[in-house]
């Protein structure tokens, strides 16, 4: 060696190392010399206000070696006002603490223990060549007039360091915290911590800490440091290479004193003055499992996955329109779609005449009254169509509020039987103008919206990943791969089925749109005249929805809670109410709603939604106005679908008046069949299923009030696409290839979607550590987990209905509009 200095040899250590513990006990003054302690050895004594006992427990390490050495103490005093004070010095830190050992819970409840046991910081590795020497004392005090005996045990811990894919199991209580040290392999950069238990309580903490002294493993400061969460009987914590410079960690595990924070019971009151112990009652078995997380490699596999997948859709979609384009220039040159080829299919009878009484059916109306006295005006008659552009348009008041035309709405609409031609007498100019102020609305609605989202659920990773508390977000823990300064980086990822199939709606629709407007130029006769009117403003609308609705699930899956989860859901009240919209304006364009009412009116449910999350739990005057509000609202819109929109609420008790003229002509004068038996069947089962579902609020008031307020537009929405399909196959109207397929398509992809969705992975309902009792690994590729599958599942299955509403009227384009019913 340097200097010529030849190194100490073993026989010499233990000797030098003795003449230091009895040289530091000579300079500690008064209080004696220390006794030599014994690792694995109980010591008992006494201790008071003049007696006091020093401990000395000395050892050597090897190099290169973390040891760890743990101290039991117990007394059997439960005086608090004479604790027993037990204080660890080791070479770089003090650690004390007192028997009882005191805990305060909620209210300032206090719980003692008799029996504590700490692992005191381990020694830091050298790089020295030979063994290094370490010396502890342990002082052990008392302020007590009268004798307080007490036990010591100290032991080395071989078991300190955990290996990874090795389970190891342990117990631990309050008043009896364990750790253990991990460093990570040279080939793996990323770990999963997994934590089970066979016992739900106690309540216990999981805690990731950075290697620094002192280690913070009692309930009061284990959320100091590091990163943290609550658990019952399952946890998991993702931990990267990349946050801890000394490539390992310190994993604590720390027993709270109460259950309350994991969902459990508050413990009943402790009678009298006398203290109580906990020191058999809180104990917990645990095991811990390290395993490698994903490699990079994997994440670069679920893009490649995420994209292509629903790439291939425009691929197909690419395909499909080819086809078209192939099938449509040869029926073109083969001249099928001339007029005169085509007016077989437009002079048939109406096919549902058999099924209505005689001289009332669909088709006894005489053509040149079926448009109000008007006949459909030829091309040579019918004024030069004109462009879609907003200049030079009139507005829609400038028709309804002539009298005359007020007076033809009322006779028109109100008759039995209605074709197309009836409700489709406005210029085509202004619906379209309507149409389109939808989709400029809701792209402002989304810009507004979503802007303080972003901002919000940034706000929210931040604090999650500054303070360390995991229990603010509901993640599934045992699937949540972070990337970045995003802890579930697959729980946004699978969202970009949303915006990339809602773009390409939006790309199929403005194919359509664009062919319809080159018809027009060129005053096609069945563009004209022929079909359902298109107007693609509310189909432009919807596609931003399905965009908008994969960019706030995927903002609400930054951090997952109750708070936020309005985000995932607003813009499916919107999808939903704008399906029933478009559904609605098929065969009723000229009175549908107006967007501004219609937005206003998503805007009160997103309301009652915030107020259902604040309100809802426990409140019941809540669910008694939310009811009558969902009772009242399918009322009134139920009369306004009766009546065609020509129902007018009179001042007062005028819509009472009515509603009772109603319940005489069409329930006691006619009532074997009302005026319109159709639209009666739709409105009394739509009631029915409302009116139930109301009910059903109204008696098990779901925690979940968004979700309650979603499955009521969807129910709705199914059953109105329902009677639509049942009452144009009951018109002996066909169903294409193209809409048969997705109608297929959507049954199928929603059932598959719905039953990943109902595969509960964490449930912001409950407490953070329940939730994390339905944590399940990932299921797809290593990376995406069950609703994962359900985010990709319900974008397909969202494509689909689109294109349900989209083609499924395809067969109508050869068709007179005065020859296609109503209802």
């Amino acid at each position: 060696m340097a200097g010529g200095i030849a190194p100490v040899s073993g026989a010499l250590l233990c000797p030098l190392l003795w003449v230091v513990v009895v040289a530091a006990a000579a300079a500690a003054g008064p209080g004696g010399s220390p006794a030599p302690g014994t690792f694995g050895r109980v010591y008992r004594g006494a201790v008071n206000i003049s007696a006091e006992q020093v401990y000395a427990f000395a050892y050597s390490s090897e190099p290169g070696q973390v040891d760890a050495v743990r101290v039991y103490v117990n007394s059997s005093s439960e005086n608090l006002r004479y604790p027993v004070l037990f204080v660890v010095r080791q070479q770089k830190g003090v650690l004390s603490w007192q028997v009882p050992l005191i805990f305060r819970g909620l209210y300032q409840r206090t719980y003692s223990y008799q029996e504590v046991s700490r692992t005191l910081c381990p020694s830091e590795p050298t790089s020295e060549t030979g063994p290094s020497d370490q010396i502890i004392f342990v002082d052990v005090a008392s302020m007590a007039p009268f004798n307080i005996a007490y036990e010591l045990l100290v032991t080395r811990l071989k078991n300190f360091q955990l290996e990874t894919n090795k389970a190891f199991k342990f117990t631990a209580s309050p008043s009896q915290p364990q750790y253990f040290l991990y460093k990570f392999p040279q080939d793996v950069d990323s770990v999963i911590i997994k934590v089970v238990s066979d016992a739900v309580y106690p309540c216990s903490v999981v805690s990731v800490q950075d290697i620094v002294c002192p280690v913070y493993d009692l309930d009061h400061n284990v959320e100091f440091n590091g990163v943290y969460q609550s658990m019952t009987k399952q946890a998991a914590i993702t931990v990267q290479r990349k946050d801890f410079p000394g490539e390992q960690f310190f994993i604590v595990f720390v027993i709270k004193p109460e259950d309350y924070a994991c969902g459990g019971s508050m413990p009943s009151s402790i009678p009298g003055k006398f203290n109580r112990t906990w020191n058999l009652q809180r104990t917990k078995n645990l095991q811990v499992t390290i395993v490698p997380s994903i490699k990079k490699s994997v994440y670069v596999q679920a893009m490649f996955f995420s994209f292509l997948s629903f790439l291939s859709f425009y691929l197909g979609s690419v395909v499909v329109a080819f086809v078209h384009y192939i099938r449509v220039r040869r029926k073109a040159s083969a001249g099928r779609l001339s007029p005169e080829n085509g007016s077989g299919i437009m002079t048939s009878s109406h096919p549902i005449t058999a099924s209505t009484p005689e001289g009332s059916s669909y088709g006894a109306i005489d053509e040149s009254s079926s448009s109000g006295g008007h006949q459909l005006s030829s091309p040579e008659c019918r004024p030069p169509a004109a462009s879609d552009t907003d200049s030079s348009v009139e507005e829609e008041s400038d028709f309804d509020t002539m009298p005359e035309i007020e007076s033809d709405k009322n006779v028109i609409r109100t008759k039995v039987f209605l074709y197309l031609s009836d409700l489709s007498r406005k210029d085509r100019r202004i619906v379209s103008k309507k149409y389109k102020i939808y989709f400029w609305n809701i792209i402002t609605i989304a810009v507004f919206y979503a802007l303080p989202v972003i901002q919000l659920v940034i706000t929210y990773q931040t604090v999650v990943n500054v303070t360390g508390n995991q229990d603010i977000c509901y993640y599934n823990f045992l699937c949540a791969h972070p990337l970045g300064v995003l802890s579930a980086f697959n729980n946004i990822l699978s969202n970009v089925g949303h915006m990339l199939l809602g773009f390409l709606f939006l790309l199929i629709v403005l194919r359509r749109d664009i062919l319809h407007r080159r018809a027009m130029e060129m005053k096609d006769i069945y563009t004209l005249d022929y079909g359902i009117p298109k107007h693609f403003g509310l189909f432009y609308a919807m596609g931003i929805a399905l965009m908008m609705e994969g960019v706030l699930s995927a903002c609400y899956h930054v951090c997952p809670n109750y708070s936020n989860f309005q985000f995932d859901t607003s813009f499916m009240y919107m999808i939903a109410g704008l399906c029933m919209l478009k559904l609605y304006q098929t065969r009723h364009p000229d009175i549908n709603a107006s967007a501004y009412s219609a937005y206003a009116s998503f805007a009160v449910v997103i309301s009652l939604a915030v107020l259902g999350v604040v309100f809802g739990k426990n409140d019941m005057w809540f669910w008694v106005i939310s009811s009558m509000i969902h009772v009242l609202a399918s009322l009134a819109l139920s009369t306004q679908i009766y009546y065609m929109g020509r129902f007018k609420m009179g001042k007062y008790l005028g819509i009472f008046r009515r509603a009772t003229m109603v319940l005489y002509t069409d329930c006691i004068q006619q009532c074997s069949r009302p005026m319109y038996m159709d639209r009666m069947v739709l409105l009394i089962v739509g009631n029915l299923v409302n009116w139930s579902l109301a009910i059903f609020g109204l008696v098990y008031r779901p925690r979940d009030f968004a979700s309650y307020i979603l499955g009521i537009f969807i129910c709705n929405l199914l059953l109105y696409l329902a009677f639509y399909i049942i009452m144009k196959l009951r018109s002996s109207e066909k169903l294409l290839p193209i809409p048969l397929f997705c109608i297929v398509a959507t049954a199928v992809v929603w059932a598959a979607a719905l039953y990943f969705f109902f595969q509960t992975l964490s449930s912001w309902e409950e407490t953070p550590a329940e939730s994390r009792e339905k944590n399940r690994p990932c299921i797809l590729l290593g990376f995406f987990d069950d609703h994962d599958v359900w985010h990709f599942l319900s974008a397909a299955a969202l494509f689909f209905s689109f294109l349900v509403l989209l083609t499924l009227d395809d067969d109508l384009d050869v068709v007179r509009r005065d020859k296609i019913p109503v209802f």
